[in-house]
């Protein structure tokens, strides 16, 4: 390059793609992972009582007892509550044990051996960012390298060893392009489902059976879910993500049928796909807010027909445990 102002322009912009870069894979690599908290693990005389009882009901009558306070709406296949055997503790929704780590991670997506980590709640939204400025890295290679690329088969650059070291840098970059976009493309699809990688493969399953969209609350709230509320940091690898990792906002469409009868004021009766249903136990603060807007539940109430999925003012229904 001769123009002084292209130079500037493509250092800086060189510099600036590779020092995002570095930050996202930094801070996805050394982000611990998120673990269940103390109110998840059983207490000692509750794992004697499990120890003692044979596997069946009476072993899962122990775990509901002991889960009849937390906000956990997922099972098993079978219908049973989930439990981990290595950690000794009730597994929170989204929440997966990891074999190579050998323990449970919040909102576990994968083991990804490239960063030799595993991703889940606490640096999903690092893992995003570093395919997102890896991809604009190599994109960015290619594309200013791509004209000497041009030059090298139509004989145009000086016959020095430095054609070789073009033609092999826009190949690596080139194909970094393709892989990379691929997969930032099927994890923008998941963020946007409000998915796991792991849920992607099998469906969570619901009291009232499998459900694969029961998390998703419509592409804005489920963007929120990862990035936060504020924009100013979603570029950035700083943690910005709502909620604790250990309750989600659900959105199920199918009425669950342990459901008794539903608080006074709200339509019970309603059970089409746009209706959500709000789970009954306490979220935590930063998650359920995703759920309500500026209008009150009377409001909401006195208007079901209203309600879409994935929209504001959703017709919410309550869903009862017993």
């Amino acid at each position: 390059m001769e123009n002084v102002g292209e130079q500037v322009v493509c250092l800086i912009a060189y510099h600036l793609l590779f020092a995002m870069f570095v930050w996202s894979y930094w801070k996805t690599i050394f982000t611990l992972p998120m673990n269940p908290s103390k109110e998840f693990h059983l207490s000692y005389a509750e794992k004697e009582l499990l120890e003692r009882e044979p596997r069946g009901e009476a072993h899962q009558e122990v775990l509901r007892r002991a889960a009849k306070d937390l906000p956990i709406y997922t099972r098993t296949m079978s219908g049973a509550i989930r439990y981990c055997d290595r950690c000794q503790l009730i597994k929170p929704d989204r929440c997966h044990h990891c074999s190579v780590c050998d323990k449970c991670i919040l909102k576990m997506d994968h083991h990804c051996p490239w960063v030799n980590n595993c991703v889940g709640f606490s640096n999903y939204k690092f893992f995003l960012l570093f395919l997102a400025y890896s991809l604009l890295y190599c994109l960015f290679i290619a594309a200013t390298d791509l004209q000497y690329f041009i030059k090298f088969w139509t004989n145009g650059l000086p016959d020095t060893q430095a054609k070789f070291h073009i033609m092999f840098l826009f190949f690596a970059a080139a194909m970094f392009s393709v892989s990379l976009s691929s997969l930032f493309g099927y994890h923008c699809w998941l963020v946007s489902k409000n998915k796991s990688t792991l849920e992607a493969f099998r469906s969570p399953v619901f009291r009232h059976g499998t459900d694969k969209n029961g998390f998703s609350l419509g592409f804005s709230k489920n963007m929120r879910q990862v990035f936060g509320d504020e924009k100013k940091y979603w570029l950035l690898p700083v943690f910005s993500s709502l909620g604790d990792g250990c309750s989600f906002p659900t959105c199920l469409v199918n009425q669950d049928p342990e459901q008794p009868s539903t608080p006074a004021g709200m339509n019970s009766t309603s059970k089409t796909p746009e209706n959500h249903q709000f789970p009954a136990k306490p979220l935590r603060e930063s998650q359920s807010h995703l759920l309500t807007d500026s209008q009150s539940w009377t409001e909401n109430s006195a208007n079901p027909g209203k309600g879409k999925a994935g929209m504001s003012n959703p017709a919410l229904t309550m869903e009862n445990e017993t």
